[in-house]
């Protein structure tokens, strides 16, 4: 554990030779710092539950549009079907008008060739009327299984439509309950922010940017840096304790404060949080 550190000198070094704003104790720069971090962190909490939903809603979305597109095109793939259809039945009544006129032309033969001709002719139709015949049936099949198809993924879509329904009712209610709330909340860090000196301010940005959980400050938890699990030596949390200097966890570079600072200020801002 080490004093607060800027190009190798101690931070309270640095505060003494910056431009001041209302001087206030060590101590009172802590409290201001955890309470700064309290309210900051409940702003991250609440664009990170926004920051889902708008997420799970565009996937909707997305997921619904390309459903529209699949039963556009199996609907335009049923169409066609249903013209395969009808152009097949049309070869059919083709077919069976030339077998009629085949027909009557046998009447009137003169010689096997010519009866011969008529007869291949007719056989040919014949085979015509029966492919169309099978083509119609194997169309009759598809289009069953079109249905059957775009019955189910219509169903599905239904189902997401509802969904997404939910979810973009979900996200403006959030919205609405949040946007005050998120507002009131910046202005009051805005407002910490003001209490404290502007290089502590940008080294407490650069921590909250390095870190996972956004937790620049943490208070001492079982002898350890909140969230760590390496022991802070007993001389050093008597330091913290103290709140006459600035010290950072040696590991993961966050500043500390004792667990009786820490809760006070918590329920003093969660007060705050709740009133707005």
């Amino acid at each position: 554990m080490h004093a607060f550190y800027h190009k190798k000198k101690p931070i309270q070094l640095i505060i003494s030779s910056m431009a001041k704003k209302t001087e206030i104790s060590v101590e009172e720069k802590l409290r201001s710092l955890f309470d700064l971090q309290i309210i900051d962190s409940r702003i991250d909490e609440i664009r990170n539950v926004r920051g889902e939903l708008p997420l799970e809603v565009e996937d909707l979305e997305s997921e619904i549009a390309g459903m529209d597109l699949k039963l556009e095109q199996l609907n335009s793939e049923l169409n066609d079907f249903d013209l395969g259809i009808k152009e097949n039945k049309n070869i059919i009544e083709s077919a069976n008008d030339l077998i009629a006129k085949y027909a009557e032309k046998l009447k009137n033969v003169r010689n096997n060739r010519e009866y011969n001709s008529i007869i291949k002719e007719e056989e040919y139709q014949q085979l015509e009327i029966q492919l169309a015949e099978k083509k119609i049936k194997e169309l009759k099949v598809q289009i069953e299984q079109k249905k059957e198809t775009i019955g189910v993924l219509t169903e599905q879509l239904g189902v997401k439509t509802n969904h997404l329904t939910a979810k973009k009712e979900e996200l403006d209610e959030i919205m609405q309950e949040t946007a005050k709330e998120e507002t009131l909340l910046m202005k009051q860090s805005a407002a910490f922010e003001e209490k404290i000196d502007d290089r502590l301010i940008v080294a407490y940005k650069r921590i909250r940017g390095s870190v996972k959980n956004g937790l620049a400050i943490v208070p001492i938890e079982r002898g350890a840096s909140g969230g760590s699990y390496f022991t802070i030596p007993p001389q050093v949390q008597m330091e913290i304790a103290s709140r006459k200097k600035i010290i950072t966890d040696e590991y993961s570079g966050r500043i500390l404060v004792d667990a009786e600072l820490a809760e006070e200020e918590y329920v003093k801002i969660n007060k705050l949080i709740k009133s707005v």
